[in-house]
């Protein structure tokens, strides 16, 4: 005769056991998030087995998510990603997840490794599948496995339908014809700003203080944020674009691109000539100022443009992104997919609510 569990007991052997990786602002948020569902009553079986950030990480069988905003534990940087498969390791039945709340590059490194041991990845890591293509390939095949679920809505358009809305008019026999957006919230809200009343550079520190930017103000004005969202989107459709094969015109100059971290507050202000001269020169064609990632069969860049009014890229507001698709079904008048970009509440709100979406499956 079968035993008959315990409701305790049911509920553990089916939880969702989550490790979080990162502890920036992104996952801090993650973190009240889970406590705010837990309060409602609405975490629906999700058990916080594990926090972790490069240096330090704390574990236990059911975590409190406020009572580990700030991990105790030493860790080396190369632990801090063992240490997911070690515990993990231990689990018995349900889902074994790992949020990747960080940029780090040994992080996204370890996707595949992870989707191939049967540990689901919900991610707003914009390295794994807009590194290196390799890499995409072998989260792509490790998904097909069947094993685990990639969960990436985070990773481009803070958890706007962008991605599920390629792949669906792909898997539906749909030919993505060209892709274009304004895909960084915080470069939408810089152009947004920028009337000429203020330099530029100021422009960029209180973005900065916002949370719009990263810490370092250039990973969002190189361009190679954005490239990376370009990839993922295209990549997405079935493309295996390469990194080298999109185009990038930062906004940096050379002394601003090679600044020491103490030296870039007071480099920023060599923005401000030049995108001044930029800015003019649009208003006098009726245009506006926009960074904008374009792929086409053939093509692919990331650069500043100025954008007559009557274009869809164009418009928008604040930390809006805004992505226009041309495809087979939408030839003559585009899809646009518009909304919030940029935001650790956003962005933390995705990953949650990916998470939950797999709890409940």
């Amino acid at each position: 005769m079968s035993a008959v569990l315990a409701p305790e007991v049911r509920r553990r052997e089916a939880a969702s056991r989550i490790v979080l990786l990162g502890t920036g602002g992104v996952g801090r948020a993650v973190l009240r998030r889970l406590a705010d569902l837990r309060e409602r009553g609405l975490a629906g079986g999700l058990v916080l087995a594990g926090v972790a950030n490069s240096r330090r990480g704390v574990r236990g069988d059911d975590l409190s998510p406020l009572q580990v905003l700030n991990p105790v534990a030493p860790l080396s940087r190369a632990n801090s990603i063992d240490w997911v498969d070690e515990l993990h390791a231990t689990d018995g039945a349900g889902r074994r997840v790992v949020i990747d709340a960080t940029a780090s590059e040994l992080v996204a490194a370890r996707h595949a490794h992870w989707l191939a041991q049967g540990i689901d990845v919900v991610t707003a890591n914009k390295l794994g599948q807009g590194g290196p293509l390799l890499r995409w390939q072998a989260i792509r095949a490790a998904q097909a496995s069947g094993r685990a679920r990639y969960g990436d809505a985070a990773t481009v358009g803070a958890g706007l339908p962008l991605l599920r809305t390629i792949r669906a008019l792909t898997a539906g026999g749909d030919q993505i014809a060209s892709i274009g957006g304004v895909l960084s919230g915080s470069l939408a809200w810089l152009f947004d700003q920028f009337d000429g009343t203020r330099p530029f550079s100021d422009l960029v520190r209180e973005a900065r203080e916002r949370g719009y930017t990263e810490p370092d103000p250039r990973e969002d004005l190189s361009g190679a944020d954005v490239r990376r969202k370009l990839l993922i989107l295209a990549r997405a459709s079935g493309i295996a674009l390469d990194e080298h094969e999109v185009a990038v015109t930062p906004l940096l100059d050379e002394v601003l691109a090679h600044a020491r971290a103490e030296g870039v507050d007071a480099a920023l202000s060599r923005l401000d000539a030049p995108l001044r001269l930029r800015l003019d020169a649009a208003r006098s064609r009726g245009a506006r100022l926009r960074l904008v990632a374009r792929w086409r069969p053939g093509s692919a860049g990331v650069g500043l443009e100025a954008l007559a009014l009557d274009d869809e890229l164009a418009h928008g507001a604040g930390t809006d992104n805004r992505v226009v698709i041309h495809s087979s079904r939408y030839r003559e008048r585009p899809l646009v997919i518009q909304g919030p970009g940029a935001g650790t509440e956003v962005t933390a709100a995705a990953l949650v609510d990916e998470v939950l979406d797999l709890a409940s499956r």
